[in-house]
């Protein structure tokens, strides 16, 4: 197999610690020249202005996409009281300034808690939502009002890390879709001192959180090395809450050209069909035999190391 073959089997995930200051196009970008492989993509956008968990699918892995983005993330947020912003966070302009902040600890928690739950959030005027077409940040830098529609959110669990007036930390479990700056900016409103984002922090994207997560720095460290197959999660292990079947080579040689497989044991609604050695070949799904018999439906299917391209 030559190089070319070999990169084309490469199948996983990296979890990198996104740094501040670099979008995460950058970051797929870096990615894709340090392991020379094209096909690569992250799981959901991490603003440039926050750090932490970034999740990049490379190679075939790149079409788990739908299954492993996540609906649910956790941040570290730094919010200073007592001002605004026309952004919600510290790269806009002061709209109001340096009000009084004579909150308790205890007042701005029970003001947290009121934001816990499905609520109805509006996204900031600068932010990418489309408006009749256009970003909404590319209106408002033009002076143009934006009018944009509340949307639900799930915030599961809001609590205070440090209590430091005029900052706080809090800790931010929500629904995929959230804008934490929106989120500051109302918290802000409720307590009638105002508000805005300093600092953001991803600490866990779906199932993967700073614990899998490696610095960009570091990776880019063992690109030049050529180790950094150290760091990358097979595609398997990326659905690893999913129940797995372990297919015999004559299964994987079937369901890899699309066919179904005679089911064993009790049916789930998907599962990974993996290989003796772990491979991820196919999420399959549930089906019926012409005899009535329980079979494997091969729903998305991945090639094995074996194969000669992707």
């Amino acid at each position: 197999m030559n190089s070319q073959d070999v990169k084309n089997a490469i199948s996983g995930v990296l979890v990198v610690d996104k740094p501040v200051g670099m979008t995460s196009h950058d970051v797929v970008e870096a990615i894709r020249r340090g392991t020379g492989i094209r096909r690569a993509g992250h799981t959901g956008t991490l603003d440039p202005r926050a750090s932490g968990v970034l999740v990049i699918l490379i190679g075939p892995a790149v079409r788990l996409s739908e299954y492993v983005s996540a609906s649910d993330k956790r941040y570290q947020a730094i919010i200073r009281l007592g001002s605004t912003t026309d952004t919600f966070d510290s790269e806009g302009k002061f709209v109001q300034q340096s009000q009084p902040v004579n909150v308790t600890e205890e007042q701005f928690e029970k003001i947290l808690k009121t934001f816990e739950g499905e609520i109805e959030q509006t996204p900031p005027p600068y932010s990418a939502v489309k408006v009749g077409g256009r970003r909404a940040y590319d209106m408002a830098r033009q002076g143009e009002e934006v009018e944009l529609t509340p949307r639900k959110i799930q915030v599961h669990h809001l609590e205070v890390l440090e209590w430091a007036p005029p900052e706080v930390v809090v800790d931010v479990h929500c629904s995929s879709g959230t804008y934490v700056r929106s989120l500051a900016n109302d918290i802000g409103v409720q307590l009638g001192t105002g508000a805005y984002l300093v600092g953001l922090r991803r600490t866990k994207s779906g199932r993967f959180s700073l614990r899998d997560a490696t610095p960009l720095r570091k990776l880019q460290e063992a690109f030049q090395a050529g180790n950094w197959y150290q760091y990358l999660i097979p595609a398997a292990e990326a659905l690893a809450e999913w129940p797995a079947i372990e297919l015999n080579p004559d299964d994987v040689e079937e369901v890899r050209h699309g066919h179904r497989v005679k089911a064993h044991g009790e049916q789930s609604q998907l599962v990974r069909g993996v290989s003796a050695a772990g491979e991820l070949i196919a999420l399959m799904i549930p089906a019926t035999g012409e005899d009535g018999s329980p079979e494997w439906q091969p729903k998305k299917v991945f090639f094995t190391s074996e194969a000669k391209g992707e």
